[in-house]
């Protein structure tokens, strides 16, 4: 099937390899996971990748020499495209769109849902049951808690004063709800259960259970109002 598997990984029963996907390290795909046609897993980060230079030989083994792996745990869907660097942590039943980004020393929870396009620039903390859309963009050092819904276009950002050497990451809480092209300041926390509406500039801390709409983003009314419409939207013929 021309892909490759490390002799240093760990792949359980029931894992569907696809072609030119690449398997590289200590990696470990836990039971019953899908892994698509070019997919990668494991590679290096820069530290790692830049010792290639001092080889005479540059290819595929040698890569694989430089990636300590990375961790999939069982039921996932890596769909292809998408590459996933070493030293990241992936829960159960956690399922890629195409061409995925996942940088070094990310950890995502279980049943989380990443679209297609999404980029995660490393050293992000994803909790359980994330609904990451289509095409989103999120940077070192963000911190996703449980339960959170992400629109499609949503850009989060970490650098006050780019390009600067000091980087604070995003910070949203359990069960909120970031609206589909919403930019989200660095070193902001948004609330849990809080609403981002979408296309809104957030640029101060959103408090729970709060929506806010706007550029900037500004407070609109609550989540009790929120869920309230949603459940008339969703019982209209």
């Amino acid at each position: 099937m021309n892909s490759f598997v490390s002799s240093r990984a760990r792949v359980g029963k029931r894992v569907y390899i696809g072609e030119f996907a690449q398997i590289l390290g200590a990696s470990e795909i836990e039971d019953e996971s899908i892994i698509d046609s070019r997919v990668i897993i494991g590679y290096p980060k820069k530290a790692n990748l830049v010792k290639i230079l001092e080889k005479d030989k540059l290819d595929l083994k040698m890569l694989d020499s430089l990636s300590s792996g990375t961790k999939i745990s069982s039921r996932a869907i890596i769909r292809s495209g998408t590459i996933i660097y070493e030293n990241v942590t992936i829960g159960e039943n956690v399922e890629t769109g195409h061409n995925v980004l996942i940088r070094e020393d990310t950890i995502i929870g279980s049943n989380t849902k990443i679209g297609t396009g999404t980029i995660i620039d490393g050293k992000a903390r994803i909790g359980n049951n994330v609904n990451i859309q289509s095409h989103v963009y999120i940077p070192l050092l963000t911190i996703i808690e449980d339960d959170v819904f992400i629109g499609p276009g949503a850009v989060f950002l970490n650098d006050k004063y780019p390009p600067s050497k000091k980087l604070v990451g995003v910070t949203v809480k359990k069960g909120a709800v970031i609206g589909g092209g919403s930019i989200i300041l660095p070193g902001i926390t948004i609330g849990e259960r809080a609403v981002i509406g979408a296309g809104s500039v957030v640029t101060k801390n959103v408090p729970p259970e709060t929506i806010v709409i706007g550029s900037p983003a500004r407070p609109y009314g609550k989540r009790e109002d929120f869920d309230a419409k949603k459940r008339i939207y969703e019982s209209a013929p």
